[in-house]
């Protein structure tokens, strides 16, 4: 196809609260990247955080909004040597791939995600509320056929910050019993990995009837389900049922959450920590060193990750619920999201 010399793209200006649609020139393609045509861009709450935070090492004054995206390669530098990616191939794109260099810091212990120097797309650098993104081959994974681009776009972190929390972070193993705190977003995605990936037993819990309605519908048995007009706390249920609670994966991340999976998860379990409903929250010393607690917080994940998760939703053992809308309403959208207007998930397409 031929590629234009300018598109449209959501920027960040730093001092501006609002994002800014602007016309841009499309980006060169590097010696080892390629030049992506985005098909589809998923919106996060963590939009919101990034477009108010500006003072991180690596954040540019200026740069494109947007780190989850999918779309198609139309142009591959002169040193790609990879076989997996040619002109018209639909690929999955890491917002954070690492730089992979021997001598970086993170990338050298396997964290490409907590990588200092690499690209950080929609993170403070040029990121897929664009038309067009240049990337680094390693940012790149090919979409397996049949996955739609909006689902392979919220796959690289909706999906995948669930996954390689619950995976490789707190190795939840299908002879757990697991609670759950919270079916937004990352939630339902993580839901579906312990029951339906792991096939381990979720006991969940969500303020809102239509999620744990969705969660019953997804297999969990009634009485694995916290009543959102339980008369009892938490502890109180899980205690009255005699539920031994192996690991806790919090996905909500409020103090009376992060106190109530604190009480419940058994003497030398798990806390995976993901929510950040509260920026700060109070951890029970006496508590957790008596019960020899184990607290995993994660950030992102990995290429690995996501080639095992677009696998995993091919063959449909996962189903990411997103929904669809324009690139050019981007912060309405935002809006309707964080407001919790919108079920789960949404990815933008530009038209």
């Amino acid at each position: 196809m031929p590629i234009p010399s300018t598109m449209r793209a959501w920027r960040k200006h730093k001092g501006n609260p609002a994002p800014l649609w602007e016309e841009i020139p499309v980006p060169s393609v590097s010696p080892t990247g390629l030049l992506v045509k985005l098909l589809a861009s998923g919106v996060c709450h963590s939009d919101q955080a990034l477009i108010d935070v500006e003072d991180r090492p690596h954040f540019d004054d200026v740069y494109t909004l947007g780190h989850e995206g999918c779309g198609e390669i139309i142009e591959i530098g002169a040193e790609v040597t990879n076989q997996q990616f040619a002109i018209g191939t639909r690929v999955a794109l890491l917002a954070v791939p690492g730089c992979g260099l021997a001598t970086c810091s993170e990338c050298a212990r396997n964290l490409p995600q907590l990588c200092p120097d690499g690209a950080h797309h929609g993170i403070g650098q040029d990121g897929f509320f664009a038309e067009f993104v240049a990337v680094d081959q390693r940012a790149a994974v090919p979409l397996p056929d049949g996955v739609p681009p909006e689902i392979g776009a919220v796959a690289t972190d909706a999906v995948l910050t669930a996954y390689h929390g619950i995976v490789r972070r707190a190795q939840v193993q299908s002879n757990e019993t697991v609670f759950l705190f919270g079916l937004g977003g990352l939630g339902f995605n993580a839901l579906q990995i312990v029951l339906n990936h792991i096939k381990a037993r979720v006991i969940v819990s969500d303020m809102r009837r239509e999620k744990l309605l969705a969660a019953r519908e997804l297999g969990v048995p009634e009485s694995d389900i916290v009543p959102v007009d339980t008369p009892v706390s938490i502890p109180e249920f899980i205690a009255w049922r005699g539920i031994t609670i192996d690991t806790v994966l919090e996905f909500v991340g409020k103090r009376q959450t992060f106190s109530d999976a604190q009480k419940i998860v058994r003497p030398g379990g798990k806390i995976l920590c993901i929510g950040t409903g509260d920026r700060v929250n109070d951890l029970d010393m006496k508590n957790g060193i008596r019960k020899r607690l184990s607290f995993l917080f994660n950030y992102g994940g990995q290429k690995p990750d996501l080639e095992e998760i677009l696998t995993l939703i091919k063959k449909r053992v996962l189903r990411p619920r997103v929904q669809t809308g324009s690139l050019k309403d981007y912060p309405t959208y935002l809006r309707r999201l964080c407001a919790g207007e919108i079920e789960d998930r949404v990815a933008l397409v530009p038209e």
